[in-house]
C-alpha cells in the first residue's frame, strides 16, 4: 500500500503545487501515519488530562520529533476525538489538505490495542497486502507509531494501554477513487501509511539530478561498487549484504532507468540494485520507472517464466487472478516454486541490456517486507 494515495500520473501534473521555479527547493510534508499518530496522542492525553496538547508532538521513526497544530478536538461520552490537517508539503499527494481524525475510547485492561476504519478510510478486502482482510487500511509502521505513544502515555499516567483508535479522513471515500485503492481492493476510503513519517516531494526531474549527483560523488571518492535500492528497507538489507560504506548508497528510489542510463556513460566497476519483489518484478518485465503511476506488475508475466512450468491449474489461475505482486509470491512460495530468484535474474537482464558494453557489472537482491533477502542474482 505504499504508493496507495499517490495521483496518477496526470493528475499529479494538472495544475500541482510543483509549480516552481526551476530549482527551488521543494518542501517536505508528513504521512497520514504521523497526522494520525500525532491525532491519537492529542486525544489519548485529552481522555487522561481533559486537556488536548496543542501543538502535539510525536517521535518519528528515525528520531525526529516534529509537532502538530490541532485543527478540531472534543469529547464524545466516553471518547476523545482530534484532528489535524495533513500537509504534504510540494508532494503531488491527492491527501493534501485532508483532515486526519483520531478517536480514542477507553477499554477494559487486557482488551489490547485496536484500529478500527472510520468515516473515509478504508477496509482491506483482497489479499496480498500488509493488512490482513477485514482490517482497517492503516500500515504497520503507522499502527506502531500510534501503539508506542499510546504505551508511552499509558505508562506515564500509570494506566492500562488497552483502547480503540479509530481513524477518520472527511471526504477519504471520494480521495480514494483517485488513488490506487479499489483496484487494490482497499474500499471506503483512502489508507493510512508512511515508513518514516515524512513526505518528501515527488520530482522526477529533481530525483534524477540528485542520482547522477550521487554517482559523481562516488566515482570522485573512488568508489568501485555502488548501491541502488527502491527504499529504505531494500537498501539497508543490501548495504549489510555487501558491507558497503554510506557513501556508495544512491538513492535509484523508482527510477532505475535514471541510475542505470547516468551509469552507462559514467562506469563503474560493479552496481547492485535492490528491492522488494513487486519492484523487481517490474524491472524483470522490462519497466526503469518502477513508481506504481507509470508502470504495473503484469501476472501473466511470472507464468512465461520456465520456474512455473511446475504449477497446475489451479495454481496458475490463482496466479493470473492474484491482487498484488505479494500474493503471487505467497502462491509461488507455497507451491515451492523459486519465483523471486528468477524474478532476480529477468531484473538483472534488463538493467545488462541498459548498460550493454559500459563494463559496469551488476547483480540484483530482492527482499521482502522485513528486509529479508530473499533472491541473489549474481
Amino acid at each position: 500500500m505504499s504508493d496507495a494515495n499517490r495521483p496518477d500520473a496526470k493528475d499529479a501534473a494538472e495544475g500541482h503545487r510543483l509549480d516552481k521555479p526551476e530549482g527551488a527547493p521543494l518542501r517536505n510534508g508528513w504521512t497520514t501515519g504521523a497526522c494520525a499518530t500525532a491525532a491519537t496522542k492529542a486525544a489519548f492525553t485529552a481522555l487522561l488530562t481533559r486537556a488536548f496538547p496543542d501543538p502535539v508532538s510525536i517521535t518519528l521513526p528515525k528520531g525526529e520529533t516534529p509537532a502538530f497544530a490541532l485543527a478540531c478536538e472534543g469529547f464524545e461520552r466516553e471518547s476523545a476525538y482530534a484532528g489535524i490537517v495533513k500537509d504534504a508539503g510540494d508532494d503531488p499527494d491527492v491527501t493534501h489538505g485532508a483532515t486526519v481524525i483520531a478517536t480514542v475510547t477507553r477499554l477494559s485492561p487486557g482488551s489490547g490495542i485496536r484500529f478500527v476504519a472510520g468515516d473515509g478510510v478504508g477496509t482491506v478486502t483482497k489479499a496480498g497486502l500488509p493488512i490482513a482482510v477485514g482490517q482497517a487500511a492503516i500500515n504497520p509502521v503507522p499502527r506502531a507509531m500510534m501503539t508506542a505513544e499510546i504505551e508511552a502515555l499509558a505508562a506515564e499516567h500509570q494506566v492500562s494501554p488497552d483502547v480503540e483508535i479509530r481513524i477518520s479522513v472527511p471526504g477519504g471515500a471520494a480521495i480514494a477513487e483517485k488513488t490506487w485503492n479499489p483496484r487494490l481492493g482497499i474500499l471506503g476510503g483512502i489508507s493510512i501509511l508512511g515508513t518514516t513519517g515524512i513526505v518528501h516531494p515527488f520530482s522526477c526531474a529533481a530525483w534524477i539530478h540528485s542520482i547522477h549527483r550521487g554517482i559523481d560523488v562516488a566515482r570522485a571518492e573512488g568508489l568501485t561498487h555502488l548501491l541502488g535500492a527502491t527504499g529504505s528497507t531494500s537498501e539497508k538489507a543490501a548495504q549489510v549484504f555487501h558491507d558497503l560504506p554510506d557513501g556508495a548508497l544512491i538513492d535509484m528510489g523508482d527510477f532505475a532507468g535514471g541510475l542505470l542510463k547516468y551509469l552507462r556513460s559514467h562506469p563503474v566497476p560493479r552496481l547492485t540494485i535492490a528491492g522488494g519483489f513487486a519492484k523487481m518484478s517490474k524491472l524483470a518485465q522490462g519497466a526503469l520507472d518502477l513508481h506504481s503511476s507509470r508502470s504495473q506488475v503484469d501476472n501473466m508475466f511470472y507464468l512465461s517464466l520456465p520456474c512455473t512450468m511446475s504449477l497446475g491449474e489451479t495454481e496458475r489461475r490463482a496466479v493470473q487472478e492474484a491482487n498484488t505482486a505479494m500474493e503471487v509470491l505467497e502462491i509461488m512460495t507455497t507451491a515451492k516454486v523459486e519465483i523471486a530468484q528468477s524474478v532476480a535474474e529477468a531484473a538483472k537482464l534488463t538493467a545488462e541490456g541498459v548498460l550493454r558494453d559500459s563494463g559496469v557489472t551488476v547483480d540484483i537482491l530482492v527482499t521482502d517486507r522485513k528486509g529479508t533477502v530473499i533472491a541473489h542474482a549474481q
